[in-house]
């Protein structure tokens, strides 16, 4: 359904006055493919290039080199029926769904843009429905919905034009535990029964751990380890996997003797001056050795 060959996206640094100083790779040479129906799970930290991955895929950015396939076709082949075959669920439900929109409006608005030619108002009904809400949310508006509720708007949305490939940009991640379980049981059954593929992007590995079949461990725009989810959370063969692993809170004996043994480390993601000037740093080291 969809394959990533040596894809590539860098973004310019400028200074205070605008000027370009350098730049950053958000997404360094990432090759990954998902057959039709499966879930693959694209994991990493704040920063690591995983939205950027997400937003060329659907479009939304352009490439710096590499290829995106989509059922075979490549994206500067891509038709109007694009836009059909793959949509997008966002972080954030609360800031993806327009506050002076009701839910049916919201709703319809992929109907709209693809000229749908049936009843529209019965659509989103069954839109609703299919997500768990009931027909009659159409007429409420998203500050009377709950976190949850938001969400399943906007998944309802993305089906509204039956597509084949969604892609999650951690769905979860502004949701309760609680709710974050029965959207993601929500997926699943939508997946079965409207055979769905799914990219998961995701820095919740506990989550990613029970939904995806395959998992690629993003780190500084590269995938670092790829594999089954089997594989990957039980045997983690990168450092930065076991990391991340290590990390998962858990609450049981069972889980923590689960989790690899590391030392941890204080830090985050570096952010693009601290990459640029670390790279000046060793550049400068390399010509005074030089």
């Amino acid at each position: 359904m969809l394959e990533i060959r040596n894809l590539s996206k860098s973004f310019p640094i400028r200074n205070a006055f605008g000027r370009r100083i350098g730049e950053v790779k958000a997404v360094d040479n990432v090759s990954f493919s998902i057959e039709k129906g499966q879930v693959y799970g694209l994991a990493g930290e704040s920063g690591s290039g995983k939205s950027t991955i997400a937003r060329m895929i659907m479009g939304l950015e352009k490439p710096d080199s590499g290829d995106i396939l989509i059922n075979g076709e490549g994206l500067a082949d891509r038709s109007s029926g694009h836009s059909r075959a793959v949509q997008m669920v966002f972080q954030n439900p609360g800031s993806s769904l327009n506050p002076r929109r009701t839910v049916g409006q919201s709703v319809a608005v992929p109907l709209v843009a693809h000229s749908y030619s049936g009843n529209r108002q019965k659509r989103v009904g069954e839109l609703l429905e299919m997500v768990q809400l009931p027909a009659h949310f159409a007429e409420r508006y998203p500050h009377e919905l709950s976190g949850g509720q938001k969400q399943r708007v906007a998944i309802a949305r993305a089906l509204a034009v039956e597509p084949k490939l969604l892609v999650l940009d951690e769905p979860t991640s502004a949701l309760d535990v609680s709710v974050q379980a029965r959207v993601i049981e929500l997926l699943s059954e939508l997946g079965q029964q409207m055979q769905l593929t799914y990219l998961f992007i995701s820095h919740d590995l506990s989550l990613m751990r029970n939904f995806a079949r395959s998992v690629g461990v993003l780190y500084r725009g590269q995938i670092v380890e790829t594999g089954s989810a089997a594989s990957v959370f039980e045997n983690p063969s990168h450092d930065y996997t076991r990391l991340l692993l290590a990390s998962v809170p858990v609450i049981s004996e069972e889980e923590e003797a689960m989790r690899p043994k590391i030392p941890l480390i204080d830090g985050e993601m570096p952010t693009a001056e601290t990459l640029l000037a670390l790279r000046q740093s060793r550049q400068t080291e390399h010509h005074e050795r030089g």
